[in-house]
């Protein structure tokens, strides 16, 4: 899925910048988001290798880059991420605007 093809969310939590030598562990295995989460993977240094992994989707690999579209990340559909070296990136965290609720809900358990 492209960001242009998502439906209208907004956005409401960033993590801070990962590198290769901080991006959590949970990341690089295989993780899901909770229903109603949505995440766009902006990378503004180097490379970063996103598969999307979930049986219920074909599987994907897509290679992240400064100037490549975002990668979007579903509600509930197992993916990982693999630094290609030096790299740099962040994700950002999304929901419908009338998911208020599970957003604070979110904020106070995390997201996955």
């Amino acid at each position: 899925m492209k960001p242009d093809e998502m439906p209208a969310l907004k956005s409401y939590k960033t993590t801070p910048t990962f590198t290769q030598d901080s991006v959590p562990a949970g990341l690089l295995a295989d993780h899901s988001t909770k229903e109603g989460v949505w995440g766009l993977i902006h990378v503004s240094r180097g490379k970063l290798r996103y598969c999307i992994t979930d049986p219920r989707r074909e599987t994907e690999e897509r290679i992240l880059e400064p100037g490549s579209e975002a990668g979007v990340v579903e509600p509930t559909i197992v993916h990982r991420v693999e630094p290609l070296g030096p790299v740099e990136f962040h994700v950002e965290f999304l929901r419908t605007p009338d998911d208020q609720g599970a957003a604070r809900a979110a904020n106070e358990g995390g997201e996955a």
